[in-house]
């Protein structure tokens, strides 16, 4: 397949992307290369790809590019770009949240719809279009109800993604992502944090009791559901979960183990941080034979591998 990756550089466009050559697809990334986190780890993220035969890199913003060159000859999108964050998208922030996951996700579709031979848009969206709710496990037709700017975007570009389905035949899934870790995770991110805190023998700043609990999906069954997504005929919206929903606390528990002595301080939870998460991806294995596969431990203790390599000696 001729495939389209956006957000090539990011945590979970790259090991995307990786998977994709090494199964033999051609790929064409594209990545903004915003300034939310250092260009040095997106390089980094980019180092198992350049060199590649079948991928190559452009350098464009969604919002405002051209969008035809790149889709003119892509068989599959992989829309993977996005702002992220719950907590910063509050106030002045939530412009650019709306550039960079609504109106971008629009432009991308309606290129796709109206240039070139997409014959599927794989969507990540995430499980903060369900909001704060007690209501676990969250299926697809639980009330989707976000908690913060973030959800509310990330929830917006879903419904663009069907509007064009049902409208114009656009083959879209979206994949609603529960709490992604792994090597390359992004710097902002919780267990990313907490595992450089571990290491430097600094103290883990926890907003909230640590007894909010998540469905800790790893990286490399998300990069198989978008697989499954590209390989099948199944469209619409799906719950990708790990199955590995545990608390903060016990979280950390497995990082003592795994990582070294854990310090922590305990502060006010914060605004859009909800308090539990948990999939139910009973629809995606059916449509999409989606199967979680790594443990919790397991994934923990490859990433902890990995940020004591990108650490280097103490």
């Amino acid at each position: 397949m001729r495939c389209l990756v956006t957000g090539v550089a990011g945590f979970i466009g790259s090991h995307l992307a990786e998977r994709l050559i090494e199964l033999g697809h051609e790929v064409l990334g594209v990545d903004r290369f915003t300034d939310y986190y250092g260009r040095e780890l997106k390089d980094g993220n980019l180092a198992g790809l350049r060199g590649e035969p079948r991928f190559s890199l452009s350098t464009a913003d969604l919002a405002i590019a051209d969008l035809r060159p790149l889709l003119s000859d892509r068989e599959v999108v992989f829309h993977q770009a996005a702002q992220a964050g719950v907590r910063p998208s509050w106030g002045q922030s939530f412009e650019g949240y709306l550039r960079e996951n609504v109106l971008a996700t629009q432009r991308l579709l309606e290129a796709a719809r109206t240039h070139g031979e997409v014959r599927k848009l794989v969507y990540a969206s995430s499980s903060s279009v369900y909001g704060d709710t007690d209501d676990v496990p969250m299926r697809e037709s639980s009330r989707t109800a976000p908690y913060s700017p973030y959800g509310v975007t990330k929830l917006a570009a879903e419904h663009l993604c069907e509007l064009y389905r049902r409208n114009f035949g656009l083959p879209t899934v979206s994949l609603r992502y529960f709490t992604v870790y792994g090597p390359r995770q992004r710097p902002d991110m919780a267990f990313h944090r907490f595992i450089a805190a571990i290491l430097k023998g600094e103290t883990i700043r926890l907003h909230g009791d640590g007894e909010q609990t998540r469905d800790f999906t790893y990286v490399s069954d998300v990069v198989q559901a978008n697989l499954d997504a590209m390989e099948g005929s199944a469209v619409g919206v799906f719950n990708i979960g790990g199955g590995s929903r545990v608390s903060l606390n016990e979280a950390l528990g497995l990082l003592a183990e795994l990582a070294g002595p854990v310090r922590v301080e305990r502060g006010e939870p914060q605004a859009g941080d909800v308090r539990h998460t948990l999939a139910d991806t009973a629809a995606a294995r059916a449509a999409l034979g989606y199967v979680p596969r790594v443990a919790l431990r397991d994934g923990l203790a490859a990433q902890v591998a990995w940020q004591k390599k990108v650490a280097g000696p103490r």
